[in-house]
């Protein structure tokens, strides 16, 4: 594996650990504020970039690399509300497919065709991502000032199920 790859993809696993840090962050604001539902989503969205960050993880190490981690930053705990803690969690996911399709481009450049596939799934990934923060974003933004549909979001969004809505 060409060390730009690997570099690449060893950045990807924090980034992805770090994604998962900030779902869960965003679990704890939402369970402060007695909204469990939206904290049940972003508990499960923590755990789905875990295992996005062990399927790098798992790649590198299948490769006969062991892989070397960083230091995370720490993910923002404290949001002007639920509108707002959703806006940060759309424009995360958006930082994360510039993220992706970087890497994306450093394999593609180096020839690595097994990441390439590997990339391809994660490409596909975030386009779900994004559609399905940025769909919650604007319904929580019609629903603003109305505490009776944030309840129903709050309910909807607490049976999400692991990998959907």
């Amino acid at each position: 594996m060409h060390e730009d790859v690997r570099r690449k993809l060893e950045e990807q696993v924090g980034n992805e650990f770090h994604a998962s840090f900030t779902y869960l962050s965003m679990a704890g604001y939402f369970e402060a504020e007695n909204l469990p539902g939206f904290a049940r989503w972003m508990r499960t969205q923590s755990e789905e970039e875990t295992e996005h960050a062990l399927k790098l993880f798992d790649f590198l190490v299948d490769r006969g690399i062991a892989p070397e981690l960083s230091a995370l930053p720490k993910p923002h705990h404290a949001f002007e509300g639920p509108v707002a803690a959703f806006a940060a969690a759309f424009a995360h996911e958006q930082g994360v497919t510039k993220q992706i399709h970087a890497l994306y481009e450093v394999a593609l450049e180096k020839k690595d065709y097994s990441a390439q596939v590997l990339l391809q799934w994660f490409i596909s990934e975030q386009l779900e991502e994004e559609k399905l923060t940025g769909g919650i974003l604007e319904r929580l933004k019609m629903s603003e000032g109305s505490k009776s549909a944030l309840l129903i979001l709050d309910n909807e969004l607490g049976s999400r199920t692991e990998g959907g809505e």
